[in-house]
């Protein structure tokens, strides 16, 4: 029996800061072998990574892989474009959202699932910098409230 947890060896917190979430779906990723090995040891950064599709096919840009430390002359570039494991109308699907104007697929957690490296990807359209504000003004009044409800139960 295969171990199942979704507890995300990376994360892109800067994505809920600098889009509107939308949609979401999640793709397997095709990667070497020191890449998984470097990946479960939490080696991996989604910060300025995006998704884009080619020819057909998904890839995934600018995701930071470090190398292996024991991968010696088989290590990887860690830079290296990565191919998205999507069905046919999955992919479909996402390049007509994406296509309309504002919209970016932006990789949001990389996690293990039943064996398998797996990537949620989401479907963003970019934040104003008003927004922005707007957001960060409602998160810190519910901390305040929830502070306040917090001291008032003690």
């Amino acid at each position: 029996m295969k171990k199942t947890h979704d507890k995300p060896l990376a994360q892109n917190r800067k994505a809920s800061h600098d889009y509107h979430i939308e949609d979401t779906i999640e793709a397997g990723i095709e990667l070497r072998g020191t890449e998984i090995k470097s990946i479960r040891r939490g080696s991996a950064n989604l910060k300025d990574a995006y998704a884009r599709v080619y020819r057909g096919e998904m890839y995934v840009y600018n995701m930071h892989i470090a190398p292996y430390e024991e991968g010696n002359r088989y290590n990887h570039d860690p830079l290296r474009t990565r191919k998205l494991l999507l069905k046919r109308k999955e992919i479909d699907k996402l390049q007509g959202q994406v296509q309309e104007a504002g919209y970016a697929l932006i990789p949001l957690k990389l996690y293990i699932k039943n064996g398998f490296c797996k990537v949620l990807l989401g479907v963003g359209r970019g934040k104003k910098k008003y927004d922005k504000r707007e957001d960060l003004k409602r998160k810190q009044m519910k901390r305040d409230v929830d502070r306040a409800l917090k001291d008032r139960m003690q």
